[in-house]
């Protein structure tokens, strides 16, 4: 089963039109009509995702995702009455960017926030967005971290690093791994990633014989591969990006490693296979969550986001649709934008049917159920469902 994510281009630094959005929002310097939130015949959901730095492709795939959502529920009447705008602003992946961004969407007065990549970017704006008493549904980061803030607005509809690790743990048990080394960039969702599975695995009785941070900018990874083959490891956890993952893939099957080479969702990319050379493609598998084309429905979703927008839907389009679909249902049920009413709203939610199934939520605002499947490269480059089943 193929993934439909086998097109992630670098889309560069993307113009203001990409970063300002979308529907009714005009652009002005990169910002949006002011305003409060609900007041008139609009209700203002704001995004922050990547439209400049690495992952720049990423944020153009949210906000599609985002705006395939608003039309949809804007031509069966709006919210309460109301049409919604989305306002995205750019979060580059870099804390200092999204801070700007997420303040320059409160002085626009959102009612809600839709967005969030970068675990690390995402980080320091929950403070920003609890202050200004706008609820998150968070479309893509997922780091332990934003839960372990403990910010009774935050809600994420991609699982968390601890689901993500359950799901490799799993995987490396079916693949009677032996010697595991895990290795890391450093950043929020990585080290998360990274300790969540070392701990989870040690639980589980797999012997972890290393662990490493690299330094994502290098390109070359020798040192580190020299450890983690002298170390007699035969599967790697991979928790950081593509373009450095890539890179250590390839280098280690080069110094002979024929282990398996486990890449968490944050290296799901088409880019992967392209960097890391087709010859060097064996045993790579990844950690990564539901796609529209592994549901039953999933035909009908992605036509309809290909109709709208030329393409294949990219990574996170999918979870971006169901964080606005999310939060328009529990703004309609509290029947206020109120962040209090639309948190005990948000919890309430039982089953609520999206794109990629039923969604609850945990008391701490995470999915009940992670949605985590084990993907591998297929011939063509692109990641598919591998035949190892979900983790």
């Amino acid at each position: 089963m193929e993934i439909p994510f086998r097109s992630l281009k670098r889309v560069g630094a993307v113009a203001v039109a990409a970063a300002c959005v979308v529907l009714t929002a005009g652009c002005s310097g990169g910002v949006a009509g002011g305003g409060t939130g609900s007041t008139g015949d609009t209700v203002k959901f704001g995004m922050l995702a990547p439209f400049s730095g690495s992952e720049s492709a990423y944020g153009e795939y949210m906000k599609n995702g985002a705006t395939l959502a608003v039309d949809e529920i804007n031509t069966a009447g709006g919210v309460n009455g109301k049409k919604i705008e989305l306002i995205a602003e750019d979060e580059a992946c870099d804390a200092t960017t999204a801070v700007a961004g997420a303040n320059k969407l409160v002085s626009q007065g959102v009612v809600a926030s839709v967005g969030g990549y970068c675990s690390g970017a995402t980080l320091p704006t929950l403070p920003i967005f609890l202050q200004a008493k706008v609820p998150m549904v968070i479309a893509a980061a997922n780091s332990d971290d934003l839960v372990n803030a403990k910010q009774p607005n935050v809600f994420l509809v991609n699982g968390t690093g601890t689901q993500q690790a359950q799901a490799a743990v799993k995987f490396a048990k079916k693949s009677a791994a032996k010697s595991i080394y895990v290795i890391d960039e450093g950043d929020a969702y990585s080290t998360n990633l990274a300790k969540a599975f070392t701990a989870q695995a040690k639980e589980a009785g797999l012997t972890v014989s290393g662990t490493t941070t690299v330094t994502p900018t290098d390109k070359d990874f020798s040192t580190d591969v020299d450890k983690m083959i002298k170390a007699g490891s035969d599967f790697v956890y991979y928790t950081g990006y593509y373009q450095a993952g890539s890179l250590v893939n390839h280098q280690a099957k080069a110094a002979g490693y024929k282990g398996i080479f486990l890449i968490g969702d944050g290296a799901v990319n088409a880019e992967f296979s392209k960097i890391t050379g087709k010859d060097f493609t064996k045993n790579v598998y990844g950690t990564f969550t539901t796609t529209p084309d592994m549901l039953d429905d999933g035909g009908k979703w992605t036509a309809a986001y290909k109709a709208k927008f030329g393409s294949d839907p990219g990574t996170y389009a999918l979870q971006s649709y169901n964080a606005v679909k999310v939060m328009a249902e529990a703004i309609k049920q509290a029947g206020s934008t109120d962040m209090d009413k639309v948190d005990s709203a948000l919890h309430s939610l039982k089953d609520f049917s999206t794109a990629s199934g039923p969604i609850s939520f945990t008391e701490q605002g995470t999915l009940t159920n992670g949605s985590f499947v084990i993907v591998t490269i297929g011939p063509d480059g692109s990641f598919v469902l591998s035949d190892n089943l979900k983790g």
